[in-house]
């Protein structure tokens, strides 16, 4: 269901942008660019899985009423175009994720859309949503540029930190363990293998073939922990943890943010609680 995270107008007078965004990683991003000058629902929130999400009547209207949808691309929506046709959505769509360099899976076939993970693709969305923003709201624009700059060098900032931390651990050490592959761009841009047990997708169950592989990997690698992610599947990470002697890390987001108050109510937040698990578990000596 659709939830409301701003209501304020700029000035008190003008009406703020109405503004939809797909799922609550997205909107924290557009809410710190978009600021008072825009009112913000989002469809998939917090603690919600955005790969099995069904829209609902109320999400309909809301879309239907939006002036602005800010949506990630690369295939993460697949059930964005029933909503849209059933909203009756006439406004603007951004595409966050337009500009990203996509890693492609399944042979080039598949787009992975988890690109989020790697913050020089935050800063190419956060670029995006405020291009948007001031295409559909040109009299705000300076404002929401910004906002954009100044979130632009938070991650920035945040990037060459992570960067700095990771450059103490030998490269042989950072290896990411976890039950989906949705952090093959964290893995990518950052010199660390990741292992899972299935696909993109957190709606997909691992099979005696993927649990008996990953065990494998895990006894002859240099794997330290295993992290289960926020919604996906426990269970079978803990039965290989167990026969592989190797402890559970912190839960990692992936998909989601947290409730506010919670580990990952944003996304800087999100990426230095997943950032810190990983060094922690980088650290400690193999078992």
């Amino acid at each position: 269901m659709a939830q409301t995270v701003s209501a304020e107008a700029s000035g008190g007078t003008a009406k703020p942008l109405r503004v939809v965004a797909s799922f609550s990683i997205l909107g924290d991003m557009v809410q710190v660019v978009g600021g008072p000058d825009i009112r913000l629902d989002v469809l998939v929130g917090p603690m919600q899985d955005g790969h099995g999400f069904e829209p609902s009547p109320r999400d309909a209207r809301v879309l239907g009423a939006a002036q602005v949808l800010v949506i990630n691309g690369l295939g993460f929506e697949t059930w964005l175009p029933r909503l849209q046709e059933a909203s009756g959505f006439a406004g603007l769509e951004v595409v966050a994720s337009q500009g990203v360099h996509a890693r492609m899976l399944n042979d080039g076939q598949e787009p992975d859309p988890h690109a989020w993970q790697d913050l020089r693709n935050g800063v190419q969305y956060v670029r995006n949503i405020a291009a948007g923003l001031a295409k559909a709201d040109p009299a705000h624009a300076s404002a929401y540029a910004a906002r954009a700059q100044a979130y632009v060098q938070q991650l920035q900032q945040e990037d060459a930190q992570w960067r700095s931390a990771l450059s103490a651990i030998p490269p042989s050490h950072r290896v990411l363990a976890t039950s989906h592959d949705a952090f093959g761009y964290l893995g990518a841009a950052y010199d660390i293998r990741i292992l899972s047990l299935v696909g993109i997708s957190s709606q997909a169950e691992p099979s005696a073939k993927d649990m008996a592989a990953l065990l494998q990997e895990i006894r002859t690698g240099h794997v330290r922990a295993l992290f289960l992610e926020q919604g996906s599947m426990s269970a079978a990470l803990k039965q290989i943890a167990s026969e592989a002697g190797v402890s559970i890390g912190g839960t990692l987001y992936a998909d989601t943010l947290s409730a506010k108050g919670g580990q990952a109510p944003s996304y800087l937040a999100m990426f230095r609680w997943n950032t810190q698990q990983l060094l922690t578990a980088f650290s400690e000596p193999a078992k």
